[in-house]
Parts: C-alpha cells; structure tokens; sequence
C-alpha cells in the first residue's frame, strides 16, 4: 500500500503532462492547417491554370473580337536630351491591363486566393514596343511578374530606360521648347485583333517624376492613332506620348546672354556722347584694341605651345630663333636656365667658345676625335719620331683639311689580325659615340625649344600686361568725370 501511495504522484504528473502536450497538438492543428492548406491551394490554383493554358493563343472568348489593352506611362525621369544625336534618354514604367478570360476561378473554390503573381513567359501577354527606340537592344524593359486577379484580370507594369528619336530644334535656344513622341504600339497585331486604351485621359502619369535641372516639363499628353499602313489593308493603332519640355535658361542666362547684353551695351553708349566731345572715338578704340588684344593672345597662345612641343626629329631650330630667343631676349628679360647664367660677356664667350671647338675637331684626327683625347702626337717631328709619321699617315696628317675616315684608316694599315681588330674596334667606339653625341645633342635641342617657349611666353606677359594697363589707363585718363579736380 505504501508503495501504490508513493506512485500516485508521478502518475498525476505523467497525466498533465500528456494533457499539456495534446493542449499544444491542438493549437498547432488550429493554426497550421490554415496556412498549409492556402499553400496547397495556391499550388493547385497554378497547377489548374498552367496545365493545358498555350502562351501563343490570343486570349479572348470570341476571335472575331478585338482584345482590349489599356496602356499607361508613368514618367519617372527625363535623364538626358542629346541634342547632336537627336536622342532623348527617360526612366519610366509603362502600364498594360488587358483581360485573360483563360485565367478566371472561383476565389472559395481555392481557399480565397484572389490574385497570383506568374511570370511573363508562362502567359500570353501583348507584344507592345516602343516604334522610335533608338536603343541598342530595341526594347528597354525589365521583365517584372504578372499580377493575374480572381476574374482574369491582367495588370503588367515593366520598369525600363528608353532611348527615343526626337526631332530638336535650337532655332530659339536657349529659350527654346521640344516636343518628343514615345510612341507605343503592337509589334505584330493589327486593330482587329488587339486595341489599344489610353489609361488616361490626360496622358501620362506624373505624379512621381523627378525634377531636371536643364529641362522643364510642361506635360505629356498621351493620343490614340488609328493609321492604314500602305503594306497592309489592316488598321494599326498605336499611342504616342508627347514629353514637352522647356529649357531652364537661369543659366545660359548669365553665363551667355547678360555677357553679351553688357558689351553691346557698352557698344551703343557711344552714341549717347555729345558730337562735339573726342570721346565716341576713343571709347571705339578701346573696345578695337581689347578685342585686337585677345585675338593677339590666342595667336601667341599657339606659337608657345607649337614651340614647347617641338622635337628635333622634326624640326631645327635656326640661327636667328637661337641667338633671338636663347641669348639676347633672356639677358634682356632676365631670365636664367638651371646652371646657366646669360649675360652678354656669357653669350660672346659662348659663341667664341663654339668656333674654336669647330677649329679644334677639324684639325684631329679621327682616333682622337672618335676617344675624345688630345692629338698631341701630331705637334712632335715626323723626321725625329718616325712612328709619329706612320701615325700621320694612316689616321689623318694635321694639315689635312679633314681627318680621315675609318675606311681610309684601314686602307693604310697593312693587313694584318691586330689591325683588323682595331678596325672593328675603332667603328665600334665610332658608333657608340656618335649616338651617345646625338642623344645628348636632342635633349639640348628639346630643352632649348622649350625654353624658347618660356622666353616667348614671359615677352608676351610684359607686353601684353604693359598694353593693357597703358591703354585703359590712357582712355580713362582722357574721360572728363573720372578724374575729379
């Protein structure tokens, strides 16, 4: 007895806890089944209407009618007018309801599922495109899913950028308006098989349109045309939006019109002096000499930039550009080049310098001049240094008017292997030399075309800056009512 009264307790504890679970086995039951069962139903609702629906039929109850299309625009964005191209670039979403009698059910047959989202490739939908694209693929559009509703209804709203044909006209820029058409029609169906809305009377919707800061909309009516093609005897009916846009001319405004405004202004004042006062003429001056100035300007703008970029593959420079603009006007405008110093004394010294190095090369010889050392053998007796005659002879005498070439050197030389090699030797060292000589001769000439350009340049500053300040300063001088007595 004493052990059947100690069991009695788990008993009651196993009990509730087999109530407590069936508790939750029932809450689950009453909520579960719901949500599976609309999941089976949804299933089931797809299942029905995809097995035996065909994409190419035309999805009406009697083919002898047309099928009815509204079509809409919701403009979201004008991107980009190109007025060369004739292009216009906007961000919009069009809006196609039509009415699927093939996709029709009885919501509580199918636990109140009342619409569905399917994609646009399992069902029928109307090939509308945009006629004047000018895009690359033709057809803009993101492919978004189809809402489909309990009665067949069928709502299709494809998101796209659209590149369109328009007609610009800048006869009035930049106070100039444009009228582009998004015209939008069926690709392959006629008027008798499938009309088309306008979802609005008032033409596109514009409630969500993001502001231009070049172009202002005015509006976008939206009309249906009905035209008889000369290929075919069917109508065809399209819908054309026309985007009318406005230039905002705040900016062209100051930057272009107020510019101009002031300077023909400041042209016609001199029609409001007296006849008898000498100033209608000067203020004409003044104005002929700052326009004669800027032109000036943009003529030595380009010889600069012509001089900087010179190379000496392409062009030499002269004797008069180098003594003009690398002697005489830097030591006139004190200007310097990094490690050198031009003065007068500088430049005879320099010139001098040149002629006896002239002097000095032609009257060595080519051994010397190839290794760039003294000729000092040639100063000694050939009677008393019978070597030295040998010498003479075979690289060049220093009476001769020349030195001798490496053929004529290896002429006078007997035939022999050491002379060979010295041969080979001596056109080696000559061709090194010469293009070690060039390199350095072209970075010389690069860097005085350069620093042509800066001394051309620094002339014109001076000139120009002493122009300007004498000829207003003159000019306004000569006015009665500047100066004050």
């Amino acid at each position: 007895m004493a052990h059947q009264a100690r069991g009695l307790p788990q008993l009651r504890i196993k009990f509730y806890n087999t109530i407590a679970a069936g508790l939750q086995i029932v809450l689950l039951l009453t909520v579960l089944p719901q949500e599976s069962l609309c999941g089976r139903h949804e299933k089931r609702l797809l299942n029905h209407l995809l097995a035996n629906y065909n994409t190419l039929e035309r999805p009406v109850a009697n083919e002898s009618e047309p099928l009815e299309v509204k079509f809409g625009i919701t403009l979201q964005q004008i991107i980009d007018v190109d007025e060369k191209n004739q292009i216009l670039t906007t961000n919009a979403w069009l809006k196609l309801e039509w009415t699927d009698y093939n996709l029709q059910w009885n919501e509580s047959e199918y636990g109140g599922v009342k619409d569905l989202r399917i994609t646009p490739n399992k069902l029928w939908k109307p090939d509308i495109l945009m006629y004047n694209s000018a895009d690359e693929g033709f057809d803009g559009t993101y492919q978004t899913n189809v809402v489909v509703t309990h009665n067949g209804s069928c709502l299709y709203v494809p998101p796209g950028i659209f590149k369109s044909t328009c007609k610009i006209d800048i006869t009035w820029f930049p106070f100039d308006d444009q009228h582009c058409d998004m015209k939008f029609g069926s690709w392959t169906y006629d008027g008798n098989q499938l009309d088309l809305v306008l979802n609005s009377e008032e033409g596109g919707d514009l409630s969500d349109f993001i502001m231009n800061g070049e172009w202002y909309l005015i509006g976008m009516p939206g009309k249906k045309n009905t035209i008889m093609y000369q290929c075919c005897p069917e109508p065809y009916v399209d819908i054309t939006f026309t985007i009318q846009i406005r230039r905002r001319t705040l900016y062209y405004f100051f930057n272009l019109i107020v510019p101009c405004v002031l300077i023909s202004s400041m042209a016609l004042l001199g029609f409001t002096l007296p006849p008898d006062s000498g100033e209608k003429l000067t203020l004409g001056s003044y104005f002929n000499c700052i326009m004669f100035m800027v032109a000036s300007s943009v003529v030595l703008t380009v010889l600069v930039l012509n001089y900087h970029h010179r190379s000496p593959d392409r062009y030499v420079m002269p004797n008069w550009v180098r003594l003009l603009f690398l002697q005489w006007l830097p030591c006139v405008l004190r200007m310097s080049r990094p490690g050198k110093k031009i003065t007068k004394k500088t430049i005879l010294m320099a010139n001098r310098m040149k002629e006896m190095e002239l002097q000095e090369r032609s009257s060595k010889s080519l051994l010397a001049n190839v290794l760039d050392i003294d000729d000092d053998f040639r100063h000694g007796n050939s009677a008393a240094n019978p070597a030295s005659g040998y010498i003479r002879s075979a690289y060049g005498t220093p009476l001769s008017t020349r030195p001798a070439t490496v053929e004529e050197t290896s002429a006078s030389l007997p035939l022999s292997g050491m002379q060979k090699e010295l041969h080979t030797i001596l056109k080696e060292l000559q061709f090194i030399t010469n293009r070690m000589k060039k390199a350095d001769e072209d970075g010389e000439i690069v860097s005085d075309w350069k620093f042509a350009a800066m001394v051309v340049d620094r002339l014109c500053l001076f000139i120009f800056t002493l122009f300007t300040v004498l000829a207003t300063i003159v000019i306004l001088c000569r006015a009665p009512h500047i100066i004050v007595q």
